[in-house]
């Protein structure tokens, strides 16, 4: 065993772990020569990964110094985040200890103290780096020029080298690859050059790319997508149930792009025969092919105002696995027969093909059951129809609320944008969504119940029970808001929120409750243990209805499909498989939330930049040290900043959401009068100047 390997065998087995290499070389009594032979290996030993080294200049393995694995969250003023990946408590980072980490790193860290009361840590390895390629604004000098970062929480610039600036003009946006993150900064090259700064189409192609999404699909899965969407369905019948002599119907909004559920309801007795029909994806979309793969890396459809990123080509998304009206489509089915109380007393899955009757719309199905005569008479076969599925609808929502589930329904800006206008009409929403709401819901929640009885492998969808300081803090908030709350923070209820938002729907705060209710709650994820519903209150949940835009429901078609032929293959084929869709399928979703948030802010800046000066009446909607949110009717979102409202300094009390003055306070839910000063592209966000509270104001 030579040296270098002895040494290691020492650290390994305590000997010398934690120890400087000063303090090894005394402890081994060699002289100075030798003891820079001992940091030469100890420096050796960590480059090759067997050894992490502290800022103290101890050496050791990771268990020695109870290293945790996790992400780095940065900060544009230069420290960090460490977010370590076993959901305990996170550390804070000073730049001093980052060791050349930055934001998106995984990395290896420690904390600096045994004292419970203190947070700081340090950085020991990275493991791998969150960003190879960045999108900025490009900054040209003598020497080549650097990239400035969208993102602000990666808080260094990259420098670009004379000859790899792909001629970029100075200004403008464009995408860098990292080449080296040695030295003080980062160096890479410009790969793409995306136009002018400040552009609007140009910004809104820059969040694409810094959210890493997939605008084109390679030439192989377009290929099979059309060779798939040449098989006829009408040809593939057999084995399948034929509901192509029923009134079925789809019911979407006007701009839907792909429609992949569809409906079918009767009454007889004090029973309800409800059918809910989901495009046969799977049919067309094999298991482990290109088209798989590639669903699978995107993991779901993403919508912007003026385009959609689909999850499988539009050969697939927007024809042969659409259901479009008066056409032969492949389905599978849940039938449920529900209770007059909204029990499902039986439930069943099966493949199915359909032909729709009718392509509806939210509008349209309104009118039906408003009594609409020109509606009525274009659509006479659905009278009874509409009737039947209102009737069931309103049974379903009781029935749900009497078990405590939770509104999810949290007003968010409609943004439509046709022939280069954009407009955000104001909030509505009409009794046809809530029928496809519940429809789905418990559709979902038939078919996870039945894969569960079977004890099949299967992709849930969770959403575990708020943690005891979350609920607290709303309890906290509702009593500022003069809400009684007398829920117990550490079992809180489905039932305890749900009450709390009945007793405001009539409320100008019930919006903003319900947010800051959702924010105390857990985020819903994707898992392959069911953990249940809290805000559906559902014992057992999975998204099953929307192949066509998510892979979970794509996965879990398989599954059951292939447990309605051969139940014992499924089990060992699948286990590893929902596991894999479970973890992708949630990181993707919550990717293609930020960007959809993030360019969804980018429209709502360009649709106020000509209405500066405008006033508006408003619901504070957040408060932070910096400054108040406002909320229009419209669901726009802007902020007052703190040092625009009167008084000379506030305190922000964070637990109270309350900007304290000395002669004037802000808190979540109060009327507010504001008028629009300005947008910043920068930020996305629109800027407003407080003018008064509306229950103050003077006559």
């Amino acid at each position: 065993m030579n040296a270098k390997s002895l040494l290691l065998e020492k650290i390994k087995d305590g000997t010398f772990a934690l120890l400087t290499d000063t303090e090894i070389a005394k402890k081994l009594r060699l002289g100075k020569q030798e003891a820079y032979g001992i940091r030469d290996m100890l420096h050796a030993l960590c480059r090759e990964g067997e050894l992490l080294k502290d800022s103290r200049y101890r050496y050791g393995t990771a268990e020695q110094f109870g290293a945790k694995i996790g992400t780095i969250s940065g900060n544009e003023r230069g420290f960090g985040f460490f977010m370590p990946a076993d959901g305990s408590g996170d550390l804070f980072i000073p730049h001093r200890f980052l060791s050349g980490a930055f934001h998106g790193d995984s990395v290896l860290a420690i904390k600096r103290s045994n004292r419970a009361d203190e947070d700081e840590g340090e950085i020991l390895a990275i493991i791998s780096r969150g960003y190879s390629e960045i999108v900025g604004t490009f900054h040209a000098e003598r020497k080549g020029g650097y990239l400035k970062p969208d993102e602000k929480k990666f808080a260094s610039d990259i420098y670009i080298p004379l000859g790899k600036t792909k001629n970029c003009k100075n200004g403008a946006k464009a995408v860098a690859k990292i080449t080296s993150f040695e030295g003080s900064t980062p160096s890479g090259e410009i790969v793409e050059v995306l136009g002018n700064s400040g552009d609007f189409f140009v910004e809104e192609l820059a969040l694409i790319r810094s959210h890493k999404l997939h605008e084109e699909f390679p030439e192989e899965v377009i290929r099979e997508a059309e060779k798939q969407a040449l098989r006829s369905p009408s040809e593939q019948v057999s084995g399948r149930e034929d509901l192509r002599g029923e009134l079925i119907i789809t019911a979407d909004g006007e701009d839907t792009r792909d429609i992949d559920d569809a409906i079918s309801i009767r009454k007889k007795g004090n029973k309800y025969y409800l059918g809910v029909h989901i495009a046969d994806v799977t049919n067309y979309v094999v298991r482990g092919s290109a088209l798989d793969r590639e669903a699978f890396l995107r993991g779901t459809s993403v919508y912007f105002p003026d385009r959609v990123l689909p999850m499988l080509p539009t050969a697939l998304s927007n024809n042969i696995c659409s259901l479009n009206e008066g056409v032969d489509r492949l389905t599978l089915s849940c039938f449920m027969t529900v209770s007059a109380q909204g029990r499902v007393l039986e439930k069943r899955i099966a493949p199915s093909v359909i032909r729709s009757a009718h392509r509806m719309t939210y509008t349209e199905i309104t009118k039906i059951y408003k009594g609409d005569k020109e509606t009525v008479r274009k659509y006479p076969d659905l009278v009874e129809f509409v009737a039947t599925a209102i009737e069931l609808t309103n049974i379903l929502k009781s029935a749900r609320e009497s078990r405590g589930g939770v509104s999810m329904d949290i007003k968010e800006a409609k943004i439509l944008y046709e022939n280069g206008v954009i407009s955000i009409p104001d909030y509505e929403r009409s009794i046809s969504h809530e029928m496809i709401e519940q429809f789905m819901v418990l559709a979902n929640e038939s078919v996870a119940t039945i894969m569960t009885e079977r004890k099949m492998p299967f992709v849930y969808r969770d959403h575990e029970h708020p943690s005891a300081d979350k609920a607290l803090c709303f309890k906290e908030f509702l009593s500022e808001a003069g809400v009684n709350a007398k829920f117990d923070p550490e079992c809180v209820t489905p039932q305890d929120y749900q009450n709390i938002l009945l007793s405001l729907k009539d409320s100008p705060i019930y919006s903003i409750v319900n947010r800051v209710m959702l924010r105390s709650m857990m985020k819903a994820n994707y898992s392959p243990e069911n953990l249940g519903h809290f805000g559906l209150a559902s014992d057992c949940y999975c998204h099953f209805t929307s192949p066509i835009r998510r892979y979970p429901d794509l996965c879990i078609h398989r599954i059951i499909k292939e447990s309605l032929v051969n139940p014992d293959g499924v089990k060992e084929k699948y286990k590893k498989v929902v596991a894999e869709a479970a973890v992708q399928s949630s990181a993707c979703e919550r990717n293609a939330t930020e960007a959809e948030r993030d360019v969804d802010a980018l429209y709502i800046v360009a649709y106020m930049d000509d209405k500066i000066g405008k006033i508006y009446d408003a619901i504070i909607s957040g408060v932070t040290s910096f400054g108040v949110f406002i909320e229009l009717k419209n669901t726009v979102e802007g902020m007052i900043p703190v040092e625009t409202l009167p008084d000379d300094s506030y305190e922000f009390i964070e637990e109270r959401y309350l900007l304290r003055g000395t002669k004037n306070s802000f808190r979540l839910g109060e009327s507010v009068r504001a008028m629009v000063t300005g947008v910043d592209w920068g930020t996305r966000r629109v800027l407003f100047q407080f003018l008064e509270k509306i229950g103050e104001a003077h006559s």
